[in-house]
């Protein structure tokens, strides 16, 4: 495609899913979310001891935690503000990169695969209220209820793109609420998902600046892990065994208030920052935030986009590659395939 020459930046083919407009790219496009927000999801992912079991097993997130990350801000902005063609090949590949994810749970002794529909429910909840969570309290405040009522259904749109079933996705704020009740019994911080969520909070490790600036970076991992934990009720910070004062979750709210609020005042400033988290993210959401035309004036389904471009939806993609990957693990005790993970590279980044 040709560079747009007013700005230089690559138009996205569509408008993906949702477009402008939608509650989606209101929200997804403020500077919170693709910052806290996301952290945010990642450290509560890490309470459903399945999931965890597999980030464990991998030790990616210890290994390459800066790729880790760059991989997976880009796979949720895909979704929600990336262009159709991409973003059902990612979805399409990530049902491969998580047939890997199989094992035995450590401590109840049960199976887990990263493609079962009740932790891809519990990603992609858990992800959406999470940037909304942090564009609530760090951003412009509460949606109106008809603008959640829509952003709730939007997510629902983009379960089409997981293993779980869209139906499943809560629709308000009480039956988002139900679902953190009925899930909470089954959630564990066991001293893996302890460690995780910690480690995920430590925004240190993903970016590298001048030894002159170690102390300005001090103070923003601190508002940062601080503003995260500030975002979490108090049954997850007891499971997480993360702990703050109360005087600090009141410190920190003003100040990331007004820091998201000066980012607002410049899209390339945000896009600095966010590529400072993921640069191989900039392409994604550079030309929404600046407001490059698509190529194609066009918002898709999902359904549209897998017949445009000849994908299965994910709970019925690759059943013959999953059942093999299963086979090894469980059947022949031997290492899953990193094929997926590999062929993901072109899609989701590099892996080291």
């Amino acid at each position: 495609m040709a560079k747009n020459k007013r700005s230089s930046i690559t138009p996205a083919e569509d408008h993906g899913f949702f477009g402008p407009g939608s509650v989606t790219w209101k929200v997804w496009t403020y500077p919170t979310s693709l910052t806290l927000g996301f952290s945010r999801a990642v450290v509560v992912e890490e309470l459903d001891p399945n999931l965890v079991a597999s980030v464990d097993r991998t030790q990616d997130i210890y290994k390459r935690p800066k790729t880790r990350y760059d991989r997976t801000i880009r796979y949720f902005a895909l979704i929600a503000i990336g262009e159709s063609r991409t973003a059902a090949q990612a979805a399409d590949v990530l049902v491969k990169v998580h047939s890997k994810a199989i094992g035995t749970e450590p401590y109840a002794g049960g199976r887990y695969d990263a493609n079962d529909p009740d932790s891809q429910l519990w990603i992609l909840v858990t992800g959406w209220h999470s940037v909304l969570k942090a564009y609530e309290m760090y951003g412009p405040g509460r949606l109106s209820e008809a603008e959640e009522a829509a952003y709730w259904a939007e997510c629902a749109r983009a379960a089409e793109f997981q293993t779980c079933d869209p139906a499943d996705v809560p629709r308000n704020r009480a039956e988002l609420h139900a679902y953190y009740a009925r899930m909470r019994p089954v959630m564990s911080g066991s001293p893996i998902a302890q460690r995780a969520m910690k480690h995920l909070m430590d925004v240190n490790q993903l970016i590298d600046v001048p030894r002159v600036l170690a102390p300005a970076q001090w103070v923003v991992a601190f508002f940062f892990r601080a503003g995260v934990i500030a975002t979490l009720p108090h049954w997850m910070r007891e499971m997480g065994d993360v702990r703050q004062p109360r005087a600090v979750d009141l410190l920190v709210r003003p100040v990331l208030r007004a820091t998201f609020l000066s980012l607002t005042v410049s899209k390339r400033l945000q896009l600095r920052l966010l590529g400072l988290l993921s640069p191989s993210t900039i392409p994604v959401a550079a030309p929404v935030l600046l407001g490059v035309p698509p190529v194609r004036d066009e918002v898709l389904t999902p359904a549209e986009a897998r017949e445009r471009y000849g994908y299965d939806k994910p709970a019925e993609a690759h059943l013959a590659w999953r059942a093999k990957q299963h086979d090894k693990v469980f059947g022949r005790g031997e290492d899953p395939s990193d094929a997926g993970l590999i062929e993901s590279e072109s899609v989701l980044g590099r892996l080291a």
